[in-house]
């Protein structure tokens, strides 16, 4: 029937407690079909989380149809050949259940939420959506509407222009640099038969994810998902290889104005690295140091609390299954501009040239480590964490071994991964607010 990894029948059985989830108690089997179905019990509470994947994002939108993946997605549940929109809407909100889809670059995730009395119910209803959507012309405009709404938006909003165009100019040419959302043209461009083809062609079982977390035996949370799931035989084809991102060569400085703003939100960064590159956790913890711990690390302690020069700032590690942005994000006021910058770019080269102290280290050690049962507190969290151990192929001990590769990271590591992505002379600075731009420091700037 299944390929079964492990169960969890033996190890009620032998009684052993473990602090987080791991080889010992999560179940993890592959269904014929290549899903991968994670199960971890939970019954400190009466309700069931299940989170999950289908490979199906917007690297397969035409050039022509950015946004295609975002909107098949959030039109998934308009209807199915099954079920009206109302009745699927009724069916979640009566027994006061959650379902949310939505699409990323690679992968399309879903979450569903219920009692463990109305999981089976819910569970026909998420497969059926998945499956079997018809992408009714009323639903498609409904939907439709709410994203060109939600883009004219953006198109106001100093933070999300600044991320926008700072992807845009970061990855230009490159599949990472398109709106996962898609802009007013090209969603208005889509056809309910761009969807229903979209949907024909790319979703599929194979290599799909399904984490089940709470109150059902993992045995049953299996049999339940391969009841609703298991003879789904579609295949997709396969996705041309994604093209190496290159860091930017020189300094470039991009603005988008908005009228009318007094506040000049900044995205400034460079391309990092992928999850599963082994100086990912030197990286993470790097990060953590520049711009997360705390009330956001060195950057809010300097650029902010001591200079005064932001309203906020904080930095980011975006890696994942081909390397993304490694950024700083901040809000201030224009004349502070070219100052926060400076500021920004001075810690970077702080980190480049003195090795992180020994009680910083530390410090940044514990907060991490600390931060992963906080985590694990909730099914969703341990859901979403179950998701992600399979998406990067950390293995199914991965957060008992989660500890001890943060321990053994050196001042040295976190000295030599900041050297080798965080060039501060080598970035794009994409800012956002009022015009004109104030002037940058140039290239090698202090």
């Amino acid at each position: 029937m299944a390929r079964k990894a492990n169960t969890q029948s033996a190890l009620r059985s032998s009684g052993r407690r473990w602090a987080v989830p791991g080889p010992h108690t999560i179940a993890r089997e592959v269904l014929p079909n290549g899903i991968v179905v994670l199960a971890y019990e939970n019954f400190s509470s009466p309700s069931v989380v299940v989170s999950g994947l289908l490979w199906a994002g917007a690297l397969d939108d035409p050039p022509d149809r950015i946004g295609l993946a975002s909107l098949t997605a959030e039109a998934l549940t308009r209807g199915t050949s099954h079920r009206t929109f109302h009745e699927i809407y009724e069916a979640i909100e009566s027994v006061g259940a959650s379902l949310e889809i939505g699409a990323g670059y690679h992968t399309t995730g879903f979450t569903l939420k219920a009692l463990a009395e109305d999981l089976p119910a819910m569970l026909e209803i998420l497969a059926d959506v998945l499956r079997n959507p018809t992408f009714p012309e009323e639903g498609v405009e409904k939907v439709r509407g709410e994203i060109l709404t939600d883009l004219q938006e953006r198109e106001h909003d100093t933070r999300r222009m600044a991320g926008l165009r700072f992807r845009e100019t970061l990855f230009q040419g490159h599949p990472y640099g398109r709106s996962v959302d898609g802009y007013p043209e090209t969603v208005q461009a889509i056809t309910r038969e761009d969807l229903l083809a979209f949907h024909r062609t790319f979703y599929h079982p194979a290599r799909m994810i399904v984490a089940v977390v709470g109150a059902i035996r993992a045995e049953e949370a299996v049999r339940a998902v391969q009841a609703v799931l298991g003879d789904w035989e579609a295949r997709r084809p396969e996705p041309p290889p994604l093209p190496p991102a290159a860091p930017p060569a020189r300094w470039i400085h991009v603005h988008t104005p908005i009228p009318g703003k007094t506040q000049v939100d900044l995205v400034m960064g460079t391309v990092g690295l992928a999850r599963k590159d082994p100086e990912y956790y030197a990286a993470a913890l790097a990060n953590s140091i520049l711009g997360v711990f705390g009330m956001m690390g060195r950057l809010g302690d300097h650029v902010r609390d001591r200079d005064g020069l932001a309203y906020y700032v904080y930095s980011r590690l975006d890696a994942g299954l081909a390397p993304g942005p490694w950024s700083v994000i901040a809000g201030v006021a224009p004349e502070h501009l070219p100052r926060a910058i400076q500021g920004i770019r001075t810690e970077i080269r702080r980190m480049q040239e003195r090795r992180v102290p020994a009680r910083e280290l530390e410090d940044n050690k514990s907060f991490l480590i600390g931060s992963l049962p906080l985590r694990l507190e909730t099914n969703e969290g341990i859901a979403g964490a179950l998701v992600d151990m399979e998406l990067f192929e950390l293995g199914l001990d991965y957060l008992e071994r989660f500890p001890e590769i943060i321990r053994s990271i050196t001042a040295a590591e976190i000295q030599a991964v900041v050297r080798k992505y965080l060039d501060p002379d080598r970035m794009v600075l994409s800012t956002a607010g009022p015009e004109p731009a104030p002037p940058m420091p140039q290239e090698g700037a202090p």
